[in-house]
């Protein structure tokens, strides 16, 4: 008898996320860059932030990565856009020029910034978040990733992780994503696409 796992107990998701870091890292591989940068986007759900951090965890080369989640500079529950100008002006602006960046924690609480980060431009960068690739972004970028999954499995993996903090905000949330979906193109400004069921 094998020992092997049976087809139906390995989970599609985490099958999924395991492709798309294989994907990610031949990329980041393949940009020759000390410090490469890896936009991640998609919509709230659809697994941006476990492929960033399984990415961060095997990363070529083991370097040390710098990871920014832009739920921590979106401004409250109507900063998508804000979030993503933020991350563009404080983040990748100043890492593609060589200079030290420097962004301010959102306080989701208190509602207000809190303590400011650094970016070091001599290290890799990995961004995540919703609304990420723009026309803005997308050149400051060396590796652009869009990760899609269907509705239901995105509502139910936010909702599951954020619950009830999260569930009257959904709609808010979904329609600044549908709005940056329709005025930027994300899939057409990717250089790999994801699937996650």
């Amino acid at each position: 008898m094998s020992s092997a796992p049976s087809r139906s107990s390995v989970d599609p998701v985490a099958h999924a996320l395991t492709r798309a870091v294989t994907a990610v890292r031949d990329a980041v591989t393949a940009v020759s860059a000390a410090n490469p940068v890896v936009l991640i986007d998609g919509r709230s759900g659809a697994g941006k932030s476990s492929l960033a951090r399984l990415l961060v965890a095997g990363w070529p080369g083991g370097a040390p990565v710098q990871l920014i989640a832009l739920d921590s500079l979106y401004p409250g529950w109507d900063g998508l856009d804000e979030g993503v100008r933020a991350a563009c002006e404080t983040i990748l602006l100043p890492h593609a020029r060589g200079r030290v960046g420097v962004w301010r924690r959102w306080d989701w609480d208190a509602e207000a910034p809190a303590e400011a980060h650094a970016v070091d431009p001599s290290l890799p960068l990995v961004v995540e978040g919703a609304g990420l690739l723009t026309p803005q972004t997308a050149p400051l970028g060396d590796v652009r990733v869009w990760v899609q999954a269907p509705d239901a499995s995105r509502r139910r993996r936010a909702l599951d992780r954020d619950g009830d903090g999260y569930r009257p905000h959904w709609e808010r949330w979904a329609a600044q994503e549908r709005r940056h979906l329709e005025r930027d193109r994300p899939v057409a400004l990717a250089t790999v696409v994801c699937d996650v069921p």
